[in-house]
């Protein structure tokens, strides 16, 4: 059951550190701390993604900042409280991971795969230039009970696809992690800039 449980969240990410290390927090005195990762696309541009690595995994102390790392591990969530509302906080919480020389780039360096549920009714929607977009949330099952609950975009005839999904369907996703920076306003003179993180679908299957 244990193996059928990881093979339902699956990522590789190769990029360079482009941060410190920032305390997260602790499970039975194991301490977990994250840093970003620069990910190149395909295109001139590029994602940071956070990973959450355990300090018996890796020397935190250390500052990696310019290194190559190719991480192997799931997308997590959890959810944040502050201001009295909950902000769902992702990252790749970090199983395996090695230094490489280069960062080939392309599709290789960010792959992710889900198999889950659709906890939430997808929302579908045409931009002013007609492309088709459709926003997902997706429920994968950890083990001891929890799950992981992960916003994906498809886009064109899968957008379409999905659309009619009702929550529950069961889908098989293949894409990639992207970030995406926008800004939150907190009041009427008050704005931040955030960043969002998501899976950006390539392949959709019902199961």
């Amino acid at each position: 059951m244990a193996d059928k449980i990881v093979e339902n969240n699956q990522v590789t990410i190769v990029g360079k550190i482009v941060s410190e290390f920032q305390y997260s927090h602790e499970v039975f005195g194991e301490g977990f701390y994250t840093v970003d990762v620069l990910v190149r696309r395909l295109s001139e541009s590029s994602d940071i993604v956070p990973l959450l690595i355990s300090d018996r995994l890796m020397d935190v102390t250390q500052d990696y900042r310019g290194k190559i790392i190719l991480a192997t591990g799931q997308f997590r969530s959890y959810n944040r409280h502050d201001e009295k509302k909950n902000h769902l906080v992702l990252s790749v919480f970090v199983q395996e991971f090695e230094f490489v020389e280069e960062d080939a780039g392309g599709a290789k360096s960010n792959q992710i795969f889900l198999d889950g549920y659709i906890c939430k009714e997808p929302v579908y929607r045409k931009t002013p230039l007609g492309r088709e977009i459709a926003d997902l949330l997706i429920a994968v099952n950890r083990s001891y009970g929890k799950s992981d609950y992960i916003p994906c975009i498809c886009w064109g005839r899968n957008a379409r696809f999905v659309s009619g999904f009702e929550v529950g369907a069961r889908l098989k996703i293949q894409g990639r992690i992207q970030s995406r920076e926008y800004v939150k306003r907190l009041s009427e003179d008050m704005a931040e800039k955030r960043t969002a993180y998501e899976v950006s679908v390539s392949k959709v299957d019902y199961v």
